[in-house]
């Protein structure tokens, strides 16, 4: 049976096949149904990945990531299949949110100085996130801000890429 994976990784030992499940309608949650069908597929892969040779001793894992959230029963199914779940903020204090504030890599798309063409121009571009544009007025003057807002857009990015900095000093 052949299914359609987003992501294959390997590391070691453990061999990971992940789901990505992205939704732009906001306040859209993922309920039981997703990460019932994905085990259920899960389990089908690993059964043909054990048949390969060295593959019966390794550590597989299923994984559905979102960007938005799961329903209660979507992570209490997740939790009894060992099926791993991450979402905007799931697990707790381990989601999207909290890996963006850490790491101080957040998307173009968050900027609320920026209109929604202005967004698209950037993707269009290859710019995804803010960090690009931190000390970049040119790239913004070259999708047309200008002056006052030019430093309203740039200071916002400045706010949002202090955590990355901040992680790149000694």
């Amino acid at each position: 049976m052949k299914h359609e994976i987003d992501v294959i990784a390997e590391k070691d030992d453990q061999h990971f096949m992940i789901e990505c499940k992205f939704h732009n309608q906001q306040g859209y949650i993922c309920d039981v149904k997703i990460p019932l069908y994905i085990q259920s597929r899960f389990l089908d892969v690993e059964r043909q990945w054990k048949q390969i040779d060295g593959h019966d001793k390794k550590i597989h894992q299923g994984w559905v990531v979102t960007n938005t959230r799961f329903s209660d029963d979507a992570a209490q199914y997740g939790r009894c299949m060992n099926l791993n779940l991450v979402s905007w903020d799931y697990p707790k204090n381990n989601g999207i949110k909290d890996w963006i504030n850490l790491s101080g890599l957040h998307p173009v798309t968050s900027l609320t100085t920026l209109t929604g063409k202005e967004k698209q121009a950037l993707l269009n571009r290859k710019i995804v996130l803010c960090k690009a544009l931190h000390h970049g007025e040119g790239i913004l003057e070259s999708i047309g801000v200008r002056p006052p807002r030019l430093q309203k857009v740039l200071e916002e990015c400045a706010a949002l890429c202090q955590a990355l900095e901040k992680s790149y000093r000694y």
